[in-house]
C-alpha cells in the first residue's frame, strides 16, 4: 500500500512516498540502501549519534550491488551477519517543494531510498568503529516507540513481517 507523509530535514521539506514493488529504480537516483534486519522475531536497530535509532543503512559505494550495499551496512552499523535478502519496496524522497533544495547537491529532485527485509546468520561482539554507537534487538509492535524517525518506517518493519 502506497502512503505518503511530509518530514522536516533540518529545515528542507520533503515529501516521502512508500512505494511497495519488487522492480529497482534507475540505481543513478539511489541515495541509500536500508534493511529489516530479523533474528528471533525482533529487529536491528542502530542508534547513529546524530539521529538515534533507525534501521542500518548507508550509501551505495562505487562498484556496489545495492544488495552488497546492505550487507557492508549491516556489518558496519550492527555488526550482524545477512543473508535471505528480499526486496520489499522503495521510499521516494521529492524535494519538488523543498525552498531550500540545492540543484548542484549531492542528492536529485526526486531520489529512492531502497529497503529489504533480512535473516541475521551470525551476531558478533559491538566494537563501535564506525558512526554508530549501539544496537538493540525490538519486537517489531515496540518499534513505533524506539525508532527516531517518520511512520513510514513503522509501515516498512511491518511489510517485511508479512513477507
Amino acid at each position: 500500500m502506497e502512503k505518503t507523509t511530509a518530514v522536516d530535514w533540518g529545515g528542507h521539506h520533503v515529501k516521502l512516498t512508500w512505494l511497495p514493488s519488487t522492480t529497482l529504480p534507475d540505481l543513478k537516483y539511489v541515495t541509500s540502501v536500508h534493511g529489516v534486519c530479523i533474528l528471533d522475531g525482533k529487529v536491528l536497530l542502530a542508534r547513529v549519534a546524530s539521529r538515534g535509532f533507525n534501521l542500518p543503512g548507508g550509501h551505495i559505494e562505487e562498484g556496489e550491488t545495492p544488495e552488497e550495499t546492505l550487507i557492508r551496512e549491516c556489518m558496519e552499523e550492527g555488526y550482524v551477519k545477512c543473508d535471505s535478502i528480499s526486496f520489499l519496496g522503495m521510499i521516494r524522497v521529492s524535494h519538488e517543494e523543498n525552498p531550500l533544495f540545492d540543484p548542484n547537491g549531492k542528492y536529485p529532485l526526486i531520489g529512492y531510498q531502497l529497503f529489504y527485509r533480512t535473516r541475521v546468520v551470525e551476531y558478533l561482539p559491538y566494537k563501535r568503529e564506525n558512526e554508530c554507537l549501539a544496537r538493540i534487538w525490538v519486537e517489531p509492535e515496540e518499534i513505533p516507540y524506539v525508532i527516531d524517525d517518520h511512520e513510514l518506517s513503522h509501515l516498512i518493519v511491518n511489510e517485511a513481517f508479512k513477507s
